[in-house]
């Protein structure tokens, strides 16, 4: 009497070889394309956490001035550096340079100081500083001065909107320039005129759109 053989063992066919390979294949697809959103999702929740320092800093900078009348810093431009090496590089006038040294910077005013202010990327920040806007209007001038950086102006800038002023330019984002209003406040992503003891701060992020943050 002939014996079933029990130990016959069946292979995959091709068809589930095939269909194992696609599921994988979209699985690994998928992961690809959503990572580097993932990234720079990541990335600007790092910038609006520093763009919230700032705003931070800035209200204590008021603290510690407040005898001046505007209670916050001077208009300026400081295109951003890796270092700070000397007092050459912060000038008496100097005041994005001198902020960002003094307050975004922890004991930053040593010699030969790692500038700490720097983009997730590794690029340190940029900082633009506009006049005061409610100083400017009590004269009646009502518009902003200092609103395109010193270098590569024509990439990141101010530019007018809804009544108020937002990061522009022909690529805003590849400056990391952050843009100090004084006298200014948020609405959205535009910085709009506000009483001169106020300030906004904007930043334009890596995926879209202008984070605009103050003290309002």
């Amino acid at each position: 009497m002939a014996k079933n053989n029990t130990n016959t063992k069946q292979g995959f066919t091709i068809i589930e070889v095939v269909l194992v390979l696609a599921i994988a294949g979209l699985i690994f697809l998928m992961v690809f394309v959503a990572l580097p959103a993932l990234q720079r999702s990541q990335r600007d929740t790092a910038r609006r956490n520093d763009m919230s320092r700032v705003d931070t800093s800035l209200v204590q900078y008021q603290t510690n001035n407040n005898t001046k009348s505007n209670n916050l810093p001077g208009a300026g431009w400081w295109k951003g550096k890796s270092s700070f090496e000397g007092t050459d590089d912060c000038s008496s006038t100097d005041s994005a340079c001198m902020f960002v040294r003094d307050y975004m910077n922890s004991g930053a005013a040593e010699m030969q100081k790692k500038n700490e202010f720097e983009d997730p990327e590794g690029v340190p920040y940029s900082v633009l500083i506009t006049d005061n806007w409610a100083k400017q209007s009590e004269g009646g001038a009502g518009t902003l001065g200092v609103i395109t950086p010193g270098e590569g102006g024509e990439n990141s800038k101010l530019i007018e909107k809804e009544g108020g002023y937002t990061i522009g330019g022909l690529n805003p984002f590849s400056e990391h320039v952050v843009y100090i209003v004084p006298g200014g406040r948020c609405e959205g992503e535009v910085v709009k005129q506000s009483q001169k003891r106020h300030f906004a701060v904007l930043y334009r992020l890596e995926g879209a759109g202008v984070y605009c943050i103050d003290d309002q």
